[in-house]
């Protein structure tokens, strides 16, 4: 491995840790700010932090993280912001699934590195969208590659909601390539499609996988423009619907729908299956959970 990866390595990873810090920290003010309407006389809500570790076949460390999870606050009723960075030798299931992915060299060399952060909040107020998050770095001795995206997942629908999150996300991907948003829309509705559903598994966003153009610093500031688009995509939602009043109905609503998003995160999603087959904090991996779901 040259010492430029090794410096890229660093800088991916730092950058998550950053972006980390700068969601937690305006999560934080969104309970605190919560000063009017429902669940505002209860006490503001606070992460718990805790190291998660990554340990390889022989026991010995393989990086890890941290995951910061909220719970039961104003606003949110869970959410978890997890980065970790972790590295060793991928199992047979995970390198069979690269190598069918195309990757170059895996089957000879299973050796990786992975460094990203994860996000999935689960909202009090109904009307208030959950949303996902992350973007990550991948590296095996045959290629490197980023990923990564949002997507907001509304129990109750409304227009303009969608219309401002699409847009932020496509006013940060147009400076990049004017075209670039289209295919990165059109790959989240593919991905986050729940097919024993027959549906979405909630108004979109964007995602991508497996970018790498050759040029690491582009497809870097690209990834990092993905994080940034986040929190102006999704705050002022937040701070719109927060104080809506809710009944019994839209409740029931909101859990029917957290249903659909636990069997998507179970059955179909990448990082969960990655995760869990390569060791990681189950905990944390498992974090995009919601706090309470129903099936009808």
């Amino acid at each position: 491995m040259t010492d430029q990866m090794t410096d890229q390595k660093a800088r991916a990873s730092q950058w998550f840790h950053d972006l980390r810090d700068q969601i937690v920290a305006a999560f934080v003010a969104l309970e605190d700010s919560q000063t009017d309407g429902p669940l505002s006389d209860q006490p503001a809500g606070r992460f718990e932090v805790t190291k998660t570790t990554r340990q390889s076949d022989d026991g010995s460390d393989a990086g890890g993280g941290l995951m910061s999870v909220m719970r039961g606050g104003r606003v949110f009723e869970k959410v978890g912001v997890n980065i970790s960075t972790v590295y060793g030798t991928l199992g047979k299931p995970a390198q069979q699934a690269m190598a069918a992915r195309g990757v170059p060299g895996i089957e000879d060399d299973p050796r990786f590195w992975a460094s990203g952060i994860s996000l999935v909040a689960h909202m009090q107020n109904p009307h208030c969208p959950a949303v996902h998050m992350n973007t990550r770095m991948f590296w095996t001795p045959g290629a490197w590659w980023f990923g990564g995206g949002s997507d907001l997942n509304p129990c109750i629908e409304y227009d303009e909601d969608t219309a401002h999150f699409h847009n932020v996300q496509k006013e940060h991907l147009d400076p990049h390539d004017p075209a670039l948003y289209g295919k990165l829309k059109e790959w989240a509705d593919e991905y986050f499609y729940v097919p024993h559903r027959g549906r979405a598994r909630g108004v979109g966003g964007i995602f991508m996988d497996d970018r790498n153009t050759g040029d690491w610093e582009t497809d870097f500031a690209l990834t990092q423009d993905i994080g940034r688009a986040f929190l102006p995509a999704f705050v002022p939602v937040t701070e719109k619907r927060r104080n809506t009043l809710w009944d019994d109905a839209d409740k029931d609503t909101q859990l029917v729908h957290r249903g659909l998003y636990a069997e998507y995160n179970l059955v179909y999603d990448r990082g969960t299956k990655f995760g869990l087959a390569t060791g990681h904090d189950a905990n944390a991996v498992l974090m995009s959970l919601p706090p309470m779901a129903k099936w009808v």
